[in-house]
């Protein structure tokens, strides 16, 4: 098998792949051709960074297949994991819009293809197009609801509440989701900790809790949920810790405060996507069988 060529844009029908994702679903034909018209396909490998903290934004970017995680770099090497971007799902469009530099860096967890839509064509859309403003609009305010979430989260639920929060987020609205199930982290669970602001020892730790209370079993990726009845009732019976953060994690501040803050400035910046069904915008990282994959914020 050849490696994967970095850079490179691909022969791939954009227009098809542009019309069947959810920010762009039932757009007429001609906007299609011709947001198609300004965007290239982008390819890259594993461990590669799409830009750099600080890098000017010229557009936005949709996932084709593949994961990206949207993360804050530290001077001592650590890094919050600030979202991980799935499939049909894209992210950046609010710094293009503001035309902000990005605030965070972008990476390729596995080998990922992208499409990436100039600032140019967004902007003469948006300027002629009423019904196209209204999509973007309806977007970015859907991800600050949900950046919202995510604050009371970290700032009200204790670790053990997050862990199963994020375990209750794989199952599906519509009320077939009952008794058990197998859920599959999409992800390591080094990224899945840093994704709930916990340590993989703490994630560990509380999995383990878990599955001796009976509630989980766990084998690599993937867990089955024993009785999720009995699950969301534990969550609503746990009590909330935020007096006592993880200690072992040295990205978790003391206070809310401190990450407040970093919210804060996410929900300003809004650096990530604006194009989840408003159904699974806050339910979070869907297991590996789910067809488009809405993140946890």
């Amino acid at each position: 098998m050849h490696a994967m060529p970095k850079h490179s844009e691909t022969s791939i029908d954009t227009a098809a792949l542009l019309a069947r994702m959810p920010l762009f679903d039932g757009l007429p034909e001609g906007q299609v051709a011709l947001l198609a018209a300004h965007s290239r396909g982008r390819r890259l490998s594993k461990g590669e960074m799409l830009f750099q903290k600080g890098d000017a934004a010229h557009g936005f970017y949709l996932v084709v297949y593949g994961q990206m995680k949207l993360a804050f770099p530290s001077f001592g090497g650590n890094e919050k994991v600030v979202d991980i971007i799935g499939p049909r799902q894209s992210f950046g469009e609010a710094v293009m819009l503001a035309q902000r530099p990005y605030p965070v860096f972008a990476e390729a967890i596995i080998d990922s293809l992208l499409i990436h839509v100039t600032r140019d064509v967004v902007f003469d859309l948006l300027e002629n197009d009423p019904s196209f403003a209204r999509r973007m609009l309806i977007g970015l305010a859907m991800h600050n609801h949900s950046l919202v979430h995510d604050i009371e989260a970290y700032s009200l639920r204790s670790s053990t509440q997050r862990v199963i929060g994020y375990l209750l987020q794989h199952c599906p609205d519509d009320g077939s989701c009952e008794g058990s199930i197998d859920i599959f982290l999409p992800t390591s669970k080094q990224l899945t900790a840093a994704r709930l602001n916990l340590t993989p020892e703490t994630l560990s730790r509380i999995l383990h809790d878990l599955a001796d209370a009976g509630l989980i079993a766990v084998q690599g990726k993937r867990i089955a949920i024993h009785d999720l009845r009995r699950l969301r009732g534990t969550l609503t019976e746990a009590h909330p810790d935020t007096c006592r953060p993880d200690r072992s994690n040295p990205n978790q501040a003391s206070r809310p405060s401190g990450f407040l803050a970093s919210a804060t400035e996410t929900i300003q910046i809004n650096t990530v996507t604006a194009a989840r069904p408003a159904a699974t915008r806050t339910r979070g990282l869907r297991p590996a069988f789910s067809a488009s994959m809405p993140r946890l914020m």
